[in-house]
């Protein structure tokens, strides 16, 4: 079969920061018929009909009406990803254009991230490397302390496949495990886990030595930590956030990490990516920072490619797409 046979799939790039992973376009061209957001702007006339999904990676390409309503025959936005906040879904639905993600692929790796930088900041791993590295060091002091990991408590905020994941892995640490969702888990998998539901987020916050936010970007949980949020939590408290960065109130986050508020944090996500260059969160001690990479394994990546590739071919043969997405 020609590429001008294969179905048409829109991709941001091939290279560059959001290009599509280089190991994956193989893989991606035994079914489709690739065509970048470059191709397609320098010659709409000839892709706009040919283009049956659109194929985002990294956030990219940018969906807004303009771009759908020059795809005629556009059929699904394939995600790679669990989040879809930088998806208009009412917006894409309108079309009659369906979405997927890839839930599943993800919840490993980002649960691994997030028990790691819960170890790190905890045991100041970051510090204790400069400090080792340091032309200054001339004796480590033995006074020079972190903080225990086992035995603390651990608040999950957002109990779904991530979330669970981490109290999986927290229960390994002997780590007393609270979760705050917007619905509660069955009793059975409460148990599974040795979790205690906080139906009230306040006490939650109250009572963890670590709190790690895990729950998706939506109206109701932008900004959901805030300087009220992070007042309730122990001074000795750590907040680590491996969800979206407009869950946290920035400058409240940056004031409490300045004042012993709180005592660290450890952030895999921001608001923007990657943050000014003379952000204040670049230059406290007590913070850590990861380029957003809770999926960034070879492993994860190419399950959400694999993912994404069945769903388009799902939709495109007219079938049930898995891991759709619905409008709630």
């Amino acid at each position: 079969m020609s590429d001008m046979e294969m179905p048409g799939v829109l991709v941001s790039a091939f290279e560059g920061p959001h290009g599509i992973c280089e190991d994956h376009v193989g893989d991606l061209q035994k079914h489709f018929n690739l065509i970048t957001m470059k191709e397609f702007l320098e010659n709409k006339t000839q892709f706009n009909r040919k283009i049956q999904a659109i194929y985002i990676w990294g956030g990219k390409p940018d969906i807004n009406r303009e771009l759908l309503l020059s795809l005629p025959s556009l059929k699904i936005v394939a995600s790679a990803g669990v989040g879809v906040d930088h998806l208009d879904l009412p917006l894409i639905a309108s079309f009659g254009v369906k979405v997927a993600n890839t839930p599943h692929a993800v919840s490993s790796p980002t649960a691994d991230l997030g028990m790691a930088l819960l170890l790190v900041s905890a045991r100041r791993v970051l510090e204790g490397y400069q400090m080792a590295i340091s032309p200054a060091t001339e004796n480590f002091c033995v006074n020079w302390m972190g903080h225990e990991v086992t035995g603390a408590t651990l608040g999950v905020i957002g109990m779904g496949a991530i979330g669970y994941k981490i109290a999986q892995r927290a229960r390994a640490f002997e780590m007393k495990i609270l979760y705050h969702n917007r619905s509660r888990r069955k009793l059975e998998e409460e148990e599974a886990v040795g979790a205690t539901y906080c139906e009230k987020l306040d006490d939650l916050l109250r009572q963890s030595d670590f709190v790690m936010l895990a729950v998706n970007l939506t109206p109701q949980t932008q900004m959901m930590i805030g300087r009220r949020e992070l007042g309730l939590m122990k001074p000795t408290a750590i907040l680590i956030n491996i969800g979206r960065g407009l869950l946290v109130d920035q400058d409240a986050l940056v004031e409490a990490l300045q004042t012993g508020i709180i005592n660290a944090a450890a952030l895999d996500v921001t608001h923007p990516e990657p943050l000014p260059r003379d952000h204040p969160l670049l230059k406290l001690k007590n913070v850590i920072l990861t380029p957003h990479i809770g999926s960034a394994t070879h492993q994860a990546r190419r399950q959400m490619m694999q993912n994404l590739v069945e769903s388009i071919l799902a939709s495109l043969s007219g079938l049930p797409v898995p891991n759709e997405v619905l409008l709630k």
